[in-house]
């Protein structure tokens, strides 16, 4: 252990671990998983109990937000950000925690993601990258694609993009184009439009750029091509959430959207035929994709050596392994990664598609103190910015300048 020392006391610990919920429903929650490594770690480790508590991503950045305001805060947090509570000096450092092998598997980009000023203190957990997912006998039936599907629909701008919806819409799809900009993952949505628009949330110097012409323009693409010509669907984008929006694909009621790996288990499931191609861009010239990386963090509540030994078995290969194999998430270590390369069974061939695109993927700029906040901002307003009366240079000029505020404290 680095940084550790001697451990004492260890029958008297219980470590507290709130994580989120990678399942669709009751079924495939990721409180089992959670479970069964608490039971495999105690058993290891007699004297160390753990308790785990498992929330929705629509709240669990909330629950760890006022557990740590109550003073109460978990030992460890499985969530979306952690520069926020890193800046306050709560968080212990990767150094601090963990061995120097556990350490040193961290994929090199994410492990930098989870720096600030050169010191980690997030360590990325699961991660993923996006692709347009669309839905093959809904295209087919439209005319889009030939029957066979052979060759698929490879879209090159959102022209393509918009001839296809509008023939879908044609044929009758209910939501020719899912656009979720909902509370439980509208930063990730905003943020593929703006990559492949040209733009993103920071700039080349990582300064806050959210209201920049070029995104400002990829919003007024979403608002009259999109949702004013009634391409997506009878829900309004900024109520509708992500899982909502899968849900419907799985059903066959959406003819396309931006998914991640998940979504092709719970399409196959329904027996829906899906085809994955990278979400075109605004004029057809490349832009990076984006990637999304989910964070560990270890609050400092006393608990360190006990801390640092449950996170390393956290890591361990074949603990890694049976949560992205669970959910076809990607790893985030260099171990993963080689194994889901060397893979060659169940949806491996396909996954290999995203693992590819992860290593030059743009993340959310995550090390910013004030992101988690930001992000926060973007799930409750960006949706107006689509609204067929919506303002999206106004709206985005409001969102960037509380940025550059909380960014500046």
């Amino acid at each position: 252990m680095t940084g550790c020392g001697s451990v004492t006391g260890d029958n008297e610990v219980t470590l507290r671990v709130v994580a989120a919920d990678y399942g669709d429903g009751p079924k495939n929650s990721s409180t089992a998983y959670w479970e069964g490594l608490a039971a495999g770690f105690e058993e290891d480790h007699p004297g160390i109990k753990v308790e785990v508590s498992v929330y929705n991503w629509s709240e669990v950045d909330a629950k760890v937000a006022a557990m740590v305001k109550a003073g109460k805060a978990p030992d460890i947090a499985q969530i979306g950000a952690y520069a926020d509570y890193a800046a306050e000096g709560r968080l212990y450092t990767a150094e601090e925690l963990l061995s120097v092998k556990t350490e040193a598997d961290f994929l090199a980009p994410l492990a930098d993601a989870g720096k600030i000023r050169r010191t980690q203190y997030g360590m990325p957990f699961v991660a993923s990258t996006r692709l347009l997912f669309y839905n093959e006998k809904l295209f087919a039936d439209a005319g889009i694609i030939a029957k066979d599907a052979k060759g698929g629909w490879q879209p090159k701008s959102w022209a393509d993009l918009e001839a296809a919806a509008k023939k879908l819409k044609g044929a009758g799809v209910p939501t020719p184009f899912a656009l979720p900009l909902g509370r439980e993952e509208a930063q990730a949505e905003t943020m593929q439009w703006l990559l492949a628009g040209g733009g993103g949330y920071t700039d080349n110097e990582e300064q806050y750029a959210i209201d920049a012409p070029a995104n400002v323009k990829t919003f007024e693409f979403l608002r009259d091509k999109l949702v004013g010509q009634g391409l997506t669907g009878p829900a309004e984008p900024g109520k509708t959430d992500r899982q909502d929006a899968f849900d419907a694909f799985a059903r066959g009621e959406v003819g396309m959207l931006n998914g991640h790996p998940t979504l092709m288990k719970q399409a196959a499931e329904k027996g829906v035929k899906v085809s994955m191609v990278p979400l075109p861009t605004a004029d057809g010239t490349d832009q990076p994709a984006m990637g999304v990386a989910d964070w560990v963090m270890a609050f400092k509540t006393g608990h360190r050596a006990q801390t640092g030994k449950f996170l390393d078995y956290l890591y361990e290969p074949k603990n890694v392994t049976a949560f992205t194999q669970k959910y076809d998430l990607l790893p985030v270590t260099t171990s993963g990664y080689r194994a889901m390369e060397a893979s060659t069974g169940g949806s491996a061939v396909t996954m290999k598609t995203f693992l590819a695109a992860l290593p030059n993927s743009r993340l959310y700029p995550a090390g910013k103190k004030s992101w988690a906040g930001v992000s926060e901002n973007i799930k409750q307003n960006i949706g107006r910015a689509v609204q067929p009366n919506g303002q999206p240079k106004r709206i985005l000029e409001d969102i960037a300048a509380r940025a550059r505020t909380a960014d500046n404290r």
